[in-house]
């Protein structure tokens, strides 16, 4: 038999406190409205015509949607030159592929673009064994129009405008993810952006982690970055149970997007 316990209670052999379920019923509904109200956001048309590289040669930013009406573009951490791709985009991105399916099959088309050359990207593509489109923008002001990637003269200045507002220059490039619509005269629309800790809903692992006594247990500045994720083939076998019966934490990785505290 199972006892309900208000949030006032404790539980006797822990003492810490209980939430009471109607905490949790009330996020929930809280994150439905969210999302009605997310969807209820005026829509930008976009007039320049953007052309990117992908592995079938040149692509616009209509070819992308492949026939569907809804496209989701993760912005990923890749400069031209880089050796490899965001630790932290790419804990992203591990979750991309077994959701293919149902998203095409409900009218939404996924890829992912980066700066970086085509020839770098399917390089780390492959090495990551990921199956989504990735394509390259770098001869396009893309990246640059949608304030995920900055320029020398940023640089200079010291500041960029990410995340909705001015912050102090940090890196040449920063995650985000941008929503667009394509109408039935194909018109096409941006919907939405999320940028820093706005794509977090999309990472499976911290959805698991957040449900867990530890939570996610990292030790970044401000206390909410990613200390802990690697490239997920470079665990090896760190991040498991010695023989002690003890867990033994993955030596601390630095990320290329969490050089920063990462705001909302």
């Amino acid at each position: 038999m199972t006892t309900t316990l208000k949030s006032t209670e404790t539980v006797a052999s822990t003492g810490h406190p209980v939430v009471s379920r109607e905490k949790e019923k009330e996020l929930t509904r809280m994150y439905d409205r969210l999302s009605a109200e997310r969807r209820e956001l005026p829509w930008a048309k976009i007039d320049k015509h953007y052309v990117f590289d992908g592995p079938n040669g040149k692509q616009t930013l209509a070819d992308l949607f492949e026939g569907r009406s809804q496209l989701i573009v993760q912005h990923f951490m890749f400069a031209p030159g880089w050796a490899e791709g965001c630790v932290g985009c790419s804990f992203s991105a591990d979750n991309v592929d077994n959701c293919l399916p149902h998203l095409e099959n409900h009218d939404v088309s996924f890829v992912a673009i980066s700066r970086a050359p085509l020839a770098e990207i399917e390089a780390f593509k492959k090495r990551m064994d990921w199956k989504f489109g990735w394509l390259s923008s770098n001869e396009s002001d893309f990246n640059f129009d949608y304030n995920v990637s900055f320029t020398k003269e940023d640089e200079a200045k010291g500041e960029v405008y990410y995340n909705f507002e001015l912050s102090k220059f940090e890196i040449e490039e920063l995650p985000g993810i941008s929503i667009f619509y394509k109408d039935e005269c194909g018109e096409i629309y941006h919907t939405y952006s999320a940028f820093g800790r706005g794509g977090e809903s999309l990472v499976t692992t911290y959805a698991y982690l957040d449900l867990t006594p530890k939570g996610r247990n990292e030790n970044g500045p401000g206390g909410n970055l990613t200390d802990w994720v690697r490239h997920h083939d470079k665990y090896e076998k760190s991040g498991s149970v010695d023989n002690t019966g003890r867990y033994q934490k993955a030596e601390e990785a630095s990320t290329c997007c969490s050089s920063k505290e990462v705001k909302a």
